[in-house]
């Protein structure tokens, strides 16, 4: 097995068991978790934005770490704040863990070595940096356990890529804006309801505005779901924002050698 597979080549579901025991010994023994959300984005995007984003970053970061293999996405993540929105599925916080626990026991098990985790899904960074510490205990050691949790360095890597992509970087919010409709326009187009784009909620979000998120729903900072704005989206601004955002993630994991 060698560093430049295809795309299914790298990912376990697609493998035989007497191929991740060949990629172990040789040497892939690092395992990525990307983690995503079925929810609502504006009027505009399908329910599955994040996990698609998550899926897509996975093989980038792969790519760029070389001998590193990815686990099935954790499609559906922690995402209460959008229940008023139909569709959306979220997971207790104490389920996503467990998933997440059991992901890297096994793959611990098997003789991975470094398990990275991060997410597609912003709301689910702060239950990560909680379960990290348990994690890294159920694991016993047997492997290096990192997360991704940074949303501020996230948020800041999506408006430098749609500003050098000729976007108004004024239209990242976070949600269903000009980077996630970009990065549909990009993976899955013809998702895209490019009739149907409102602008939501303008400018970052005050510590007020986000308690008030977390507690009672985006519906009371945003009634459309939307924080940011989509208009001036295109696929080459979804473009700059995927391999962005990948290398922000690999160099972060990188830190881990």
């Amino acid at each position: 097995m060698t560093d430049d597979t295809s795309t299914d080549a790298l990912k376990l579901e697609f493998m035989t068991f007497e191929e991740v025991a060949a990629a172990l010994k040789d040497g892939f023994d690092t395992v990525l978790v990307p983690c995503g959300a079925i929810e609502q984005h504006g009027p505009h995007l399908p329910l599955c934005v994040d996990a698609d984003h998550a899926e897509h970053l996975a093989v980038l970061i792969a790519r760029d770490l070389g001998k590193t293999l990815i686990a099935p996405t954790i499609k559906v993540g922690c995402s209460s704040h959008h229940l008023a929105l139909s569709g959306t599925i979220s997971l207790r916080n104490e389920t996503f863990e467990a998933v997440c626990q059991d992901y890297c026991t096994s793959l611990a098990r098997h003789g991975f070595r470094r398990i990275l985790l991060f997410s597609g899904h912003i709301g689910n960074f702060p239950v990560l940096a909680d379960m990290l510490p348990r994690l890294r205990r159920a694991t016993d050691a047997q492997a290096r356990i990192a997360a991704y949790t940074d949303s501020q360095a996230w948020i800041q890597c999506w408006r430098h890529a749609v500003q050098t992509a000729g976007g108004d970087p004024e239209n990242v919010g976070g949600h269903a804006d000009i980077a996630e409709t970009s990065l549909m326009l990009k993976l899955r187009p013809e998702s895209v309801r490019i009739d149907r784009f409102v602008r939501g909620h303008l400018g970052a979000l005050t510590p007020d505005q986000l308690d008030l998120m977390w507690k009672n729903g985006i519906v009371s900072v945003s009634r459309n779901g939307v924080i940011g704005d989509p208009h001036g989206s295109t696929a080459a601004i979804g473009d700059q924002c995927l391999h962005e955002v990948g290398g922000l993630l690999a160099n972060f994991f990188r830190t881990m050698d």
